[in-house]
């Protein structure tokens, strides 16, 4: 069945409010695990996650930083407009051309109040760097469909975006975390590894590993790799549609460096582990791409929603869509793919290269839970019932699993 006809009833369970983290653990690695295999459950915590990958495994990170995109500006009147920056204006190439803009930028975004924010109005906010005190302006541009265009500019010249954004924003906890951004969340909303400033939320999945965690994972020859994901504010979006044909899914910037593909085609089919749903995402998306490599496409990738359900896939493996994608980076002399990625996988899905996940525990009617269950098949009930009756928490601070991936939901795995 093509996805387009799932109902979305069909993935929805209970959430108590308290089941909600709303604060991660003292010790990132003692969050608890539940480990699904062959329709096997049992659970441990991350710390021992090393005795549950076999040796040479190769695990796929996703190293995006979540930026302060959350911004208060008051106006004369008193009244507060609250700016959620989601993502560059079209006429940037990818997030960090958008971040590095000096003097001013354009930026797609959410606003809190837009009701009291008049189309041309600038508003103000006094900021403080670490030598001097300058002013952030924002100007409301043009209002989209789900977001608005706005412009913003600063005093000083000599910084960019992403630097303003840390003297004058907040970390954006996601919406179901209903308490004010404390200290905390400064370090505990980013992963150990977190390097490319662009993400709205975290690669939740990631915040569980130590440096510890890391080294145990080394001493037992299991590979890494890092790939790029910024993690935008739709991953939040839950599906209002009755069927998923009627839901728009978010696209993402992922940026895949050359040796990180290369490491892939040499491990497949081995057990390639992604880390997080972005991982997930990002690692597919690479055989697609080949795909339309192959078929012409030269320039400005991007992978819609469907395309995995709709590109003729018979006649290239994944090992050759690999190679494609390789050898079109040596013909262009890219280090690194940049694209957009918009793919949603969901049940029908096959991973073609993926043969594990290890995530958090998703909200219900979510495109994230879709995923798991792409992967688990039907199975995404036994695992969600048994995480809630042992006391597993939820979301973006709560517990995880790593799941073994089925082939088509039938209980067999893949490989």
């Amino acid at each position: 069945m093509h996805p387009r006809n799932l109902s979305i009833e069909d993935f929805t369970y209970l959430l108590p409010e308290d089941r909600i983290a709303k604060y991660p653990l003292p010790q990132r690695d003692a969050s608890k695990l539940l480990i699904y295999t062959r329709g096997r459950i049992t659970e441990d915590i991350y710390r021992n996650l090393d005795q549950h990958l076999p040796a040479n495994s190769l695990i796929i990170f996703n190293d995006t930083k979540v930026v302060e995109a959350r911004i208060l500006f008051q106006k004369p009147t008193g009244g507060v407009v609250e700016i959620f920056c989601l993502e560059p204006h079209e006429q940037y190439v990818d997030i960090t051309t958008g971040m590095m803009q000096k003097s001013k930028v354009l930026w797609q975004c959410m606003i809190g109040g837009a009701s009291k924010w008049k189309h041309g109005q600038l508003l103000e906010k006094k900021i403080k760097t670490h030598t001097k005190e300058m002013f952030l302006f924002a100007k409301y541009i043009e209002k989209r469909i789900d977001s608005f265009v706005i412009e913003f500019s600063w005093s000083d010249g000599s910084l960019s975006f992403v630097e303003i954004l840390q003297c004058a924003g907040a970390i954006p906890l996601p919406p179901y975390i209903k308490r004010k951004v404390e200290n905390l969340d400064a370090e505990r909303y980013q992963t150990i590894y977190a390097h490319y400033q662009g993400s709205v939320a975290a690669p939740t999945a990631g915040l569980h590993f130590t440096d510890d965690l890391m080294q145990k994972l080394k001493t037992k020859k299991i590979q890494s790799e890092f790939i790029t994901l910024h993690v935008g504010a739709g991953t939040f979006k839950p599906v209002k549609s009755k069927t998923l044909g009627e839901h728009e899914m978010h696209s993402e910037f992922i940026s895949i460096p050359k040796r990180a593909i290369e490491n892939i085609l040499k491990n497949l089919p081995g057990n390639i582990v992604a880390v997080g749903t972005t991982s997930l995402r990002t690692i597919e998306s690479l055989y697609w791409l080949g795909l339309k490599i192959k078929a012409g496409e030269k320039n400005n990738f991007m992978l819609s929603q469907w395309d995995p359900y709709e590109l003729r896939d018979d006649s290239i493996s994944v090992a050759e869509a690999l190679d494609v994608v390789l050898e079109y980076m040596d013909k262009t002399n890219r280090k690194d793919l940049d694209v957009k990625t918009q793919i949603i996988i969901a049940p029908s899905y096959e991973t073609r290269i993926a043969k594990a996940l290890i995530t958090n525990f998703h909200q219900p009617q979510s495109t994230l839970l879709l995923l798991v269950a792409a992967l688990v098949g039907r199975d995404w009930k036994k695992i969600y019932t048994y995480a809630l009756e042992n006391d597993f928490r939820f979301l973006s601070y709560g517990d995880g699993c790593l799941l073994w991936i089925n082939h088509a939901g039938t209980g067999e795995m893949t490989g």
